[in-house]
């Protein structure tokens, strides 16, 4: 929706296939971050996104035996000095919302993408099922946007390389009282780790377990992930009863992967579908529509003026997005080695931030650093002035 929104708004005729009904799924994943806001004030919709419900982060820290460390602070970034904690439902809402005032902006609910329409190696197109039958839908480009379990990118041949990693992500809530700390932040314990999103009213929380070891886990009983929550924050001793059963825990399988080609005739895979992102940093979602703003940016140009969308115009696409998913792939491959393998090995002691990180860390213009490349990353994208003034 990202990337059809600006191409409605400069009269490219434009189809979005969801296969669901609604948007009211647990995403997990709501940080919409500095990077993203831009792209909103660009096509005109941030004033209405600063009106969804939401949580500003600006400082993120690291719990290291019940002492609290500020490690990444997005204060004094401009234009935006803030993470935003937004529910994902609410935020496609308003880009359907907003899409759909637009003539040529088709948002189809129930209607999957289940195939490619193909004739002499160039992709015309694709199939769909709906609840009124299958169909096909004719196109002169094919943006594959499905995620990480691709229907489109495999049906096209196309196969990610995967970069591994260490962990994955049991998710699941508790509800915050009062007295909890205002903070957004990492628990580092002995052999253990968990994030704490604060969300208002509760906590997301995010607990790190060995790689393929969650059916294991699933066989004990849940009061032994209960305990070791406890153990691991205390402040959450007295609300763990608000889970009953494994049922309220939902696994996170971390994935480091991205496309080595991105495209083939007619056709083109961006976001989670081209490259899946792990967790750390919770850039996926902005990414990936930093991918959109890319693409839109040189596909509308193209689009409106008739001509064929030939592949080198796609190799630019593929080109100026991939130096940075590779950069930030690079990042979180280097934190989940040096990080997270060794937090969750086992062991009778909680790490130790070194001595003089911990000194360069009291520096704001050092904790300024990880910020900017959370909150923006290592290219930021904006759209193009003939689409965000239209």
């Amino acid at each position: 929706m990202m990337l059809g929104y600006p191409l409605a708004r400069v009269g490219v005729s434009t189809i979005v296939l969801e296969k669901h009904a609604d948007f009211l799924r647990d995403f997990r994943g709501d940080t919409v971050h500095p990077s993203t806001m831009q792209v909103l004030a660009d096509v005109g919709l941030l004033e209405k996104f600063e009106q969804l419900p939401q949580r500003r982060v600006d400082q993120l820290g690291v719990m290291i035996s019940g002492r609290l460390h500020d490690l990444v602070d997005f204060r004094r970034l401009k234009p935006f000095d803030h993470l935003s904690l937004v529910p994902q439902w609410d935020f496609l809402d308003l880009l359907a919302t907003e899409g759909r005032r637009l003539p040529n902006f088709d948002l189809r609910m129930r209607h999957e993408a289940v195939g490619l329409v193909e004739e002499q190696g160039r992709i015309e197109g694709v199939r769909a099922k709906s609840p009124e039958g299958n169909y096909d839908i004719r196109a002169d480009i094919v943006v594959a946007c499905d995620g990480r379990g691709s229907t489109l990118r495999d049906a096209a041949g196309f196969h990610a390389v995967d970069y591994g990693a260490p962990m994955d992500v049991l998710w699941f809530r508790l509800p915050r009282v009062g007295d909890d700390p205002e903070d957004t932040f990492a628990i580092l314990g002995a052999g253990h780790m968990m994030v704490l999103l604060n969300r208002n009213d509760y906590w997301q929380a995010a607990y790190f377990v060995p790689k393929g070891s969650d059916t294991a886990l699933r066989g004990r009983p849940i009061e032994e992930l209960l305990a070791s929550v406890s153990t691991m924050a205390p402040l959450l001793a007295d609300c763990t009863d608000s889970i009953i059963s494994w049922d309220d825990v939902k696994t996170l399988e971390v994935r480091v992967n991205r496309l080595q080609r991105w495209h083939r005739p007619g056709f083109l895979v961006i976001g989670d579908a081209a490259h899946a992102m792990s967790p750390i940093g919770g850039v996926g979602i902005n990414l990936a529509i930093q991918d959109a703003v890319a693409a839109a940016n040189e596909l509308a140009p193209a689009l409106l003026s008739g001509d064929v969308i030939d592949e080198a115009l796609l190799g630019r696409i593929q080109k100026r997005r991939q130096l940075p998913t590779k950069l930030t792939q690079a990042v979180q491959l280097q934190v989940q080695k040096r990080l997270i393998s060794a937090v969750l090995a086992p062991s009778s002691e909680p790490p130790q931030i070194p001595a003089l990180l911990r000194w360069l860390l009291g520096f704001q213009r050092v904790r300024r650093v990880p910020a900017r490349l959370i909150g923006y990353g290592f290219r930021r994208e904006r759209v193009r002035e003939s689409l965000a003034l239209s």
